[in-house]
């Protein structure tokens, strides 16, 4: 089984895949695409679902694992990423893939048992993991290959070995259900 993971970002979006046989975990590829922040956001949109679609038709992955929005405090970045995420996930629904979205947090609780963990520490997991010899030159691409092993131990028990029980899966119905106060009525 082949799994491409995908970091959304405007200016860097990295992806990395992953194959499980034989009992082993495997790197297969990573890489990221920079853009321009003077190129418009069609432009870089147009970018990015190519450099994924190129990456799906090359490898053939059996599902795509991508990384959810960040809600932060800047609204125009948060619709940014949203747009971007919406790039990358048309590319893999138009290769017919499984979709799994999974936030920072539980990305980095599947890979190095904690959900606060910094992006070197995720690095340094994943390559352990991987037997990655040398560093990505970017975080992109070692946290999109951090959230194809996160699928990948969603899929898998293996998940159950490092103590995750269940996926800490959060919802809009979820969100609302806990902030009642939060909805206009």
């Amino acid at each position: 089984m082949k799994i491409i993971g995908i970091d959304p970002g405007s200016q860097i979006t990295g992806s990395g895949i992953i194959e499980f046989a034989n009992g082993k975990i495997s790197l297969i590829e990573y890489d990221i695409i920079k853009l321009s922040s003077r190129d418009p956001m069609s432009i870089r949109l147009k970018k990015i679902y190519d450099f994924i679609l190129k990456k799906i038709s090359k490898y053939k992955p059996d599902e795509f694992a991508i990384e959810t929005a960040f809600y932060g405090k800047n609204v125009q970045s948060t619709m940014k990423l949203g747009q971007v995420r919406g790039a990358a996930i048309i590319a893999a629904m138009n290769k017919k893939l499984n979709i799994e979205e999974y936030s920072p947090r539980e990305v980095k609780k599947y890979v190095t048992g904690s959900g606060a963990a910094s992006k070197q520490q995720v690095l340094t997991i994943v390559k352990n993991i991987l037997s990655i010899r040398v560093s990505p030159k970017f975080f992109d691409a070692s946290d999109a290959l951090a959230i194809a092993i996160c699928h990948y131990f969603n899929l898998t028990s293996t998940g159950r070995k490092f103590g995750i029980t269940t996926k800490e899966k959060s919802s809009w119905k979820s969100f609302v259900d806990k902030h009642p106060e939060k909805i206009l009525r």
